[in-house]
């Protein structure tokens, strides 16, 4: 006697197994159909610009008070490209989006829908990698979008004091490429230690620790130390970001730098597809 009940998964025995487009399909439906996505993107965007905004407003408004020779050198020195994007503003970056990145899997599991999506497609790493494409494809284009606004901003302003660069100049593509790429790899670090840790505080709180605390750990004091801070999301985009030779006792390459960003966000993405299927729900 043939059996009418679905198979296990909720799939009938005819029903064809969810394709991976249908699975990135159905995550993007997800993101883009809960409104806190939009508010934390919303309120990162602008703090974000903000920042590097208002430094460059404050170079402009004091430009009399400096020097010929200060004001000579301002470019010579890579210092508008400093204020394209600026430390603070990096760091909010980083911040917000490790958290948005944790959410997207907190956001289920906190309500409990994620025991429907597994029910429905049983292959929990199609779905976690689904996930983190989708996580990957928006933070990817909201970098892009907040450090090219700040970049043409920041510039515009200080054109009005002849101390603007175009993003020809030296170096500018460079700054304006790491600060966009600190969205998603920092959104996929996020969203991996969700899928670990699965509590909300205290995913928050190993978020910060990761993103923020650990660079400041480290200092170019001892070979160990220098090499460690190297290593992480923070110092990696400080290299990036620094037109100069590095002043520092333990020299390291900006292919360095953009090795350690590859090498975080893919491990990240592999921690994040492979923790599900280890795990109960």
């Amino acid at each position: 006697m043939t059996s009418a009940y679905a198979s296990v998964g909720g799939l009938g025995a005819d029903e064809p197994r969810a394709r991976f487009l249908d699975l990135v399909a159905a995550e993007w439906i997800k993101l883009r159909s809960l409104r806190s996505t939009w508010i934390a993107y919303g309120a990162t965007a602008p703090a974000v610009i903000a920042f590097n905004a208002g430094t460059a407003y404050d170079t402009y408004s004091h430009w009399p008070e400096r020097g010929a020779a200060e004001r000579a050198d301002f470019v010579r020195a890579g210092i508008p490209l400093q204020e394209a994007f600026t430390a603070n503003a990096a760091m909010v970056m980083m911040l917000a989006l490790g958290a948005i990145g944790a959410l997207v899997i907190l956001g289920e599991y906190s309500t409990g829908t994620i025991r429907t999506t597994f029910a429905a497609v049983p292959d929990r790493r199609s779905v976690m990698a689904a996930k983190t494409v989708v996580v990957t494809a928006v933070t990817s284009v909201f970098g892009s979008i907040v450090a090219g606004v700040s970049f043409v901003l920041t510039q515009t302003i200080l054109d009005g004091r002849g101390a603007g660069v175009p993003i020809s100049h030296p170096g500018a593509l460079r700054v304006v490429v790491a600060s966009a790429l600190l969205a998603p790899v920092c959104a996929v670090v996020g969203m991996a230690i969700g899928s670990v840790v699965r509590h909300t505080s205290a995913t928050m709180i190993a978020s910060v620790a990761v993103i923020l605390v650990l660079p400041l750990v480290f200092s170019d004091g001892r070979h160990w130390s220098a090499v460690a801070g190297h290593a992480t999301i923070y110092q990696a985009w400080l290299r990036l970001v620094d037109l100069g030779s590095p002043r520092t006792d333990f020299p390291w390459t900006t292919g360095g730098a953009w090795a350690v960003y590859a090498v975080w966000a893919l491990a990240a993405a592999v921690l994040a597809v492979t923790s599900a299927q280890r795990r109960d729900q």
